[in-house]
């Protein structure tokens, strides 16, 4: 149909309402603060009840007195004639920047621990707003992680393959199991590892003689280096292994050491050089 000025939006109009819990008394306390009674409508088993000084009721602030007392078997409600609620439909694409607080996620909304993977995040694709659930942005975090020292000196032996005695748990975070008895760490998670071994040797070499350190992985070399003497040295070496290694959850990962000195060699077990150590760079 024709209308003059601006075309209205849809909507649906209400009053404000409030119901009371009765009893033998003739003081009520309204939700919403009123100039005078004529402000409100009141209803008392359905029948609505005449306002002012000498009649049913008056009112004033949040202050209802009525001019006979209730009983608790009875109904009362009223009407806040003065306090129409609209909801309206906005038309499409009506809703500007400038229409929306700043304040409209404030700090009492703030979460105080970190998101639940299945707590949702509004992002835009191509313009159109989509809900995604934080475990598919939440990315990495590196765990689980793990490193492990020496509590004393080991004594590598000459020409045999000897497993890396560390026996003391540093850290040990994100539900993968640090084996002391056997000095191994299996992950839990299977995924891509960042893995480094670490020695701090004392070492008394010729030319041509030379050291040798794996990670094994479930009893076999993935990674490994060797450091040949080119001339004589004599005092002390440090000797590291790293990269990356793909392991299963139940997988194992461990360090190995060979020496060709013609004698034993003792370790030096000082924490900062002689470590064993890993983190998750990607799950698979």
């Amino acid at each position: 149909m024709a209308f003059i000025g601006n075309q209205p939006a849809e909507s649906f109009t209400s009053f404000a309402t409030q119901e009371f819990s009765t009893s033998a008394t003739t003081s009520y306390t309204l939700d919403h603060a009123v100039t005078n009674e004529n402000e409100i409508a009141l209803f008392i088993n359905n029948v609505r009840q005449q306002p002012g000084s000498g009649k049913a009721y008056t009112a004033t602030g949040t202050a209802l007195t009525l001019s006979a007392a209730t009983a608790s078997t009875d109904t009362m409600y009223c009407v806040f004639l003065g306090r129409a609620l609209q909801t309206v439909t906005p038309a499409t694409n009506s809703i500007t920047a400038a229409m929306v607080s700043n304040d409209l996620i404030s700090g009492k909304d703030a979460l105080t621990s970190a998101p639940a993977d299945t707590d949702e995040f509004l992002i835009s694709d191509a313009g159109t707003l989509k809900r995604i659930d934080f475990s598919l942005i939440k990315g990495e975090t590196n765990s689980p992680y793990f490193r492990a020292t020496q509590n004393s000196a080991q004594s590598i032996s000459a020409s045999t393959t000897t497993l890396i005695n560390y026996d003391t748990v540093g850290y040990n975070i994100g539900g993968g199991t640090y084996d002391t008895t056997n000095k191994r760490y299996t992950p839990g998670v299977a995924g891509r590892y960042f893995v480094s071994a670490w020695v701090f040797i004392k070492y008394a070499v010729s030319t041509g003689q030379r050291i040798d350190l794996h990670i094994r992985k479930n009893g076999s070399n993935i990674i490994g280096a060797r450091w040949r003497e080119t001339g004589d040295l004599d005092g002390a070496n440090s000797a590291f292994v790293q990269g990356i290694v793909t392991l299963d959850d139940n997988d194992y990962i461990d360090a190995a050491m060979f020496q060709t000195s013609g004698s034993s060699r003792s370790m030096d077990n000082n924490e900062y050089f002689t470590f064993f150590e890993g983190f998750l760079i990607a799950s698979t």
